[in-house]
């Protein structure tokens, strides 16, 4: 199974480059970062796992500049977001940021998305929020025509592109119906979500893996239905803290990669975590932490 990390990079915590330098060195496949544009203070939409909103929410690095430096310093370091609020961007202007960073990486970007769950921030952006989900689906057909080999136009409900000379693109080929990066679509599970991912997405990023063993069947139904292949569709837990039993009843399951979460702390603290889950990367099932109460909440925190 291969190990991955995310954590909230801010201005106050360990750097892009010396942590992604010390997870390649460590044997870590990959490093996933989260994405908050803003926090407004006037806000009345509830903080999904309770209490108040985590300082670090609202002094998160921009995903792809920190991603970008910790491709320039590594060389096999799978490279993510976690997620990326789509609804939030420019998918023009957006799907050129990915193709550039997959390219200047050696193909090693995945595109985790999500929804977002802070109405006021996504607000700020636009977005009708009822609508949030089918923007994105939008959005993402958007960059994938843009992705496609050839010149390719797009006109969908919320926006369109030309047929138009886009370059670079993404390393990966085209699989099925999905051009582009690796992308995996965060959210709570549901038929709604399960159809997104089976006709635009490689599989799903579901918080702490909370009920796996009872939604991957309906997942891997509506894969099914879709016409995709079984073989390929990718499941990772995300932002999991490792408890006894819990990465080998993934590894039952047939996942392949999980995610831990790291602290948003300075290097010190950051760096012994590493250690204390390097054992994980030798086979190791029986370490774990303490979880914090958030660990593994519904799905919906990784809308954002």
């Amino acid at each position: 199974m291969r190990i991955a990390v995310t954590i909230f990079l801010t201005d106050e915590t360990v750097t892009p480059v010396r942590l992604a330098r010390e997870l390649e060195q460590r044997g870590y496949a990959g490093l996933y970062l989260p994405e908050h544009t803003h926090i407004p203070v006037e806000r009345t939409t509830p903080y999904p796992v309770g209490g108040d909103l985590p300082r670090e929410y609202g002094r998160t690095l921009d995903p792809f500049v920190a991603l970008g430096q910790a491709a320039a310093v590594t060389r096999r370091l799978a490279l993510g977001t976690g997620v990326t609020l789509l609804a939030q961007h420019d998918p023009i202007a957006l799907a050129k940021q990915i193709a550039t960073l997959d390219h200047l990486s050696g193909g090693r970007f995945t595109l985790g998305l999500g929804y977002g769950w802070n109405v006021e921030e996504a607000a700020d952006h636009g977005v009708a929020w009822r609508r949030r989900r089918e923007l994105v689906r939008d959005r993402m057909r958007l960059m994938q025509a843009l992705w496609a080999a050839e010149p390719t136009p797009y006109d969908g409900e919320f926006g369109g592109v030309r047929a138009s000379h886009a370059y670079p693109k993404p390393a990966q080929k085209p699989r099925g119906p999905v051009t582009g990066p690796r992308t995996l679509v965060g959210g709570t599970a549901g038929p709604k979500l399960f159809a997104h991912i089976a006709e635009y997405a490689d599989g799903w990023l579901p918080i702490g893996g909370r009920g796996l063993a009872e939604s991957l069947p309906v997942l891997r139904s509506a894969w099914a239905d879709a016409g995709r292949d079984p073989a390929a569709l990718q499941v990772v837990p995300y932002a999991v803290q490792p408890t006894p039993g819990k990465l080998a009843h993934y590894a039952e399951l047939g996942i392949e990669e999980v995610v831990l979460q790291l602290p948003p702390a300075g290097e010190a603290e950051v760096l012994g975590v590493l250690d204390e889950y390097g054992s994980l990367l030798q086979g190791d099932l029986s370490v774990g932490r303490a979880e914090p109460p958030c660990s593994d909440h519904p799905e919906r925190i990784l809308e954002g």
